[in-house]
């Protein structure tokens, strides 16, 4: 048997006395925050970088200052859980938070007040979509694997800001010829799922046969001269309103070919989960975007797997035919 020397985690192991009873609750809310997901009981795991290595040494601190015990070590897996196993414990749990924060938003939209409303009830549903964002904000931090969930939760977010704040005005926001963008670099957020999955696959079929894709971080990327950001925060083309960006995409590029406003719909309801569409073909299509998001990490591979899905779709719909 070989073993691998690669060590791509860090685990805290750790014994905490019954007593105080405090102690356990704010270990457990102290590893939840860092992202940290459970292998067994007692050993929690974090890939291995020099911030999840600080931020343990102070959970460690914090489990012997209250009288118990606590191990940081690197680690490997070699038999019984593998590195696959792991990523999907951290995808399954940030999962869990995008879904909680999900049923969070609706329930919110649902309270949005009409024009007439008064300033405090109009400052209270501000105060709480603030809170709701900086939730967002928190568990991206801790999405160390891209769940797929994180972009549905994006695009309640874009809804829901929408709907308190009025329409987000974004840069060029008038329709335009698609053949105004050719031979560009597109750029998007690593990790891509059904929407930018969808969005490049518009781009390169019909708008830009030969761009160029980058996938970047989501913060703190700065776009150099003449780059194009599809599906990102302040790009040329996101989220608007109600809209997913494949729909903002179509809309302003005025796109009206046969087969893309199936699409469009379908994307829309995996994307922003609001079911508006209601496709038949929907649920099934989620179901294969996610297998191909599980089975590659790299967005290069994603996008060709998806590419022929959605060639798929559209040379599905029913059309004439020379």
């Amino acid at each position: 048997m070989t073993v691998s020397t690669s060590a791509r985690w860090l685990l805290l192991i750790h014994q905490i006395p019954p007593k105080p009873a405090y102690l356990r609750v704010k270990v457990g809310r102290r590893l939840a925050k860092l992202g940290a997901v459970a292998i067994k009981n007692s050993v929690y795991a974090l890939p291995n970088t020099e911030n999840a290595a600080e931020h343990l040494q102070w959970v460690l601190k914090e489990i012997v200052d209250g009288g118990g015990d606590a191990t940081i070590c690197e680690a490997g897996f070699v038999r019984g859980i593998s590195d696959a196993d792991v990523e999907t414990l951290f995808v399954k749990a940030r999962d869990a938070d995008y879904s909680a924060l999900a049923n969070e938003l609706r329930t919110l939209m649902k309270s949005f007040p009409r024009a007439t409303a008064r300033a405090d009830q109009r400052s209270k549903l501000e105060a709480d979509f603030g809170r709701a964002r900086r939730r967002f904000d928190e568990i991206v931090a801790v999405d160390f694997f891209g769940s797929p969930e994180r972009s549905g939760v994006e695009g309640l977010l874009a809804t829901a800001e929408a709907r308190l704040l009025g329409p987000v005005k974004t840069r060029g926001t008038h329709a335009t010829e698609a053949h105004t963008y050719r031979r560009r670099t597109w750029v998007t957020r690593k990790g891509i799922h059904v929407d930018r999955m969808a969005s490049a696959w518009l781009i390169r079929r019909f708008i830009d046969p030969e761009a160029t894709f980058k996938f970047v971080a989501a913060k703190g990327y700065e776009p150099s001269k003449g780059e194009l950001r599809f599906d990102m925060y302040d790009g040329e083309f996101t989220h608007e309103g109600d809209l997913c960006t494949f729909e903002m995409l179509v809309r302003r590029l005025r796109l009206s070919e046969p087969g893309l406003r199936l699409i469009a719909e379908i994307v829309h309801d995996i994307d922003l989960r609001d079911e508006k569409f209601g496709r038949a073909e929907t649920s099934g299509i989620a179901r294969v975007i996610a297998g191909i998001a599980l089975a590659h990490r790299d967005d290069e591979t994603r996008l060709s797997r998806a590419s022929a899905v959605f060639d798929g779709l559209y040379e599905s719909h029913p059309r004439r035919r020379s």
